[in-house]
């Protein structure tokens, strides 16, 4: 007997190899496509889309037979893209529900989600049926649905032959009339059975739910039995759940390798764009893309960005990747694409009647990133002090927008502002009682008129960047009348002088 408080729905994508590899090969959506598998010359076709079959092509036929069509497109298995393409389908149905149980074949992906008491969040079920296959639709999967209050019944109806209709609802107590009219392939039968349910004249599930049961039991045993549960929709099930893992990343392995950068970028776009539409679904933005590149010497390229704010812009990804890229660019052909994204919680800004416009985010990140293209990556973002006393003792680090309210700044007194020269340009000093007296500045010579210091700075003794300074700060006079306030620093370890600020 059924559980009335059961209510099972099976995922099915047919063809499930043809469909991973055309999934992000836009070019490929509507040729006919073969999928190849072994290894040369005993290779087969493992899989193919719809538009191969009407010319006559089928599974097990070998790399010389394809060749006879040359209209299709041949494309190698790779159970690196399949299993990725799983996950997301996976995702996908977790979001629907938690407990999910997977079934897949070499040649099928086939889940079974139980959406007992979904009713009040996705409504009945068909209208949970139809939003699951737009779900799916979007991410690039044909697939079908089939809904039942029991486990094997779902799964034996997505599994009939004919994809037609999409969506199959089948109400409590019809399982038995539902499946009488299945062929026995849709329970995956062996060999012996289904040579000796053929000489039997058994056809269908309705021909096998007919059969007296302890005959049945008596010629097959306990699997004759199990059998004829399954034709009857009868048969319990302990449903097992797989975890669903949330994770935004798409894979692709090329056809062939690619050197340049806009071919890279048109795959990237159409990644991209599943990406966002994942993260979209789960009322989430990109915080950060990471782009990992397997390069034909057998080397990863992996390069990371990450604007100021989370966002589903889809070109502002674009261009940021682009500038990077160009900026550090892979030293090899590239084999193979990984995009893996960090998600982050979309942002609002919500600005005063009186409040100026302020620039858009995104313009910030794209100049941000050809400046960084042009002065080097750690010469853009904000200054950080380090705890240290030696001079620019700072790092970069990247801009970020604070969560907390600033604090107050409020005003201190005017002091002199320092210029400070990078490079510290080498410095001429004449000493008197160890003492500077004149020096010689940009081809001037100056005399010392007051001088304060010095100021001794030393540190990291414990490593090979041992540094010891002496600081003066002098108010020298040139011969023309010209002032000038500087800071020279003497480098005790190289015992020379230099100019490292001048103060206004």
């Amino acid at each position: 007997m059924n559980n009335a408080a059961e209510l099972y729905a099976a995922l099915l994508a047919r063809e499930f190899p043809a469909q991973a590899l055309v999934r992000l090969r836009n070019e490929l959506q509507n040729q006919p496509c073969v999928v190849m598998a072994g290894e040369p010359p005993l290779q087969q076709i493992a899989s193919l889309n719809a538009k191969a079959r009407p010319l006559g092509m089928m599974h097990g036929m070998t790399q010389t037979e394809v060749d006879t069509f040359p209209a299709a497109t041949v494309l190698q298995r790779s159970r690196n893209e399949e299993n990725a393409v799983r996950r997301v389908l996976l995702e996908c149905a977790g979001s629907f529900s938690p407990r999910i149980e997977e079934i897949s074949g070499d040649r099928v992906f086939l889940c079974v989600v139980d959406i007992a008491g979904t009713e009040k969040l996705f409504g009945p079920p068909e209208a949970l049926a139809s939003n699951l296959l737009t779900r799916v639709k979007a991410l690039g999967i044909a697939a079908s649905v089939a809904i039942s209050r029991n486990f094997h019944t779902a799964i034996a109806l997505v599994k009939e032959p004919s994809a037609h209709p999409a969506i199959k609802v089948i109400p409590a107590g019809r399982e038995a009339t539902a499946l009488a009219v299945l062929p026995l392939s849709v329970l995956d039968l062996g060999e012996d059975q289904a040579e000796t349910f053929s000489l039997w004249g058994i056809r269908t599930l309705g021909m096998l739910a007919d059969l007296p049961e302890k005959e049945l039991i008596a010629r097959m045993g306990q699997e004759g039995r199990r059998l004829r549960q399954l034709a009857r929709g009868e048969m319990p099930h302990l449903f097992q759940p797989v975890e669903s893992v949330f994770s935004l990343e798409e894979r692709i392995e090329l056809d062939s390798p690619v050197e340049l950068l806009d071919a890279l970028l048109f795959v990237v776009n159409v990644m991209l764009e599943q990406l966002v539409l994942r993260a979209t679904a789960r009322v989430l933005a990109l915080a950060s893309v990471t782009i990992r590149l397997t390069l034909e010497d057998e080397t990863t390229h992996t390069r990371t960005v990450r604007p100021a704010l989370p966002t589903t812009d889809r070109q502002l990804w674009i261009k940021l990747l682009h500038l990077d890229l160009e900026a550090h660019p892979p030293q090899a052909a590239i084999l193979a694409i990984t995009l893996q994204a960090e998600p982050g919680s979309t942002g609002k800004v919500q600005l005063g009647l009186f409040s100026p416009q302020l620039p858009e985010p995104s313009r910030l990140d794209v100049t941000l990133a050809r400046i960084r293209a042009l002065v080097g990556e750690g010469n853009v973002g904000r200054a950080v002090l380090t705890d240290t006393n030696q001079a620019d003792g700072f790092r970069m680090e990247p801009f970020s927008i604070p969560t907390t309210q600033a604090h107050e700044i409020t005003p201190g007194p005017l002091r002199p502002a320092m210029r400070v020269l990078r490079p510290a340009e080498i410095t001429f000093v004449t000493l008197q009682q160890q003492r500077p007296q004149a020096f010689v500045f940009r081809e001037r010579r100056y005399f010392v008129e007051h001088a304060y210091g010095p100021w001794l700075t030393s540190g990291e003794w414990w490593t090979s960047t041992l540094w010891g300074g002496e600081q003066w700060d002098l108010v020298a006079r040139a011969q023309s009348g010209d002032v000038l306030c500087c800071c020279l620093v003497r480098d005790r370890m190289q015992d020379d002088w230099r100019m490292v600020a001048l103060y206004d």
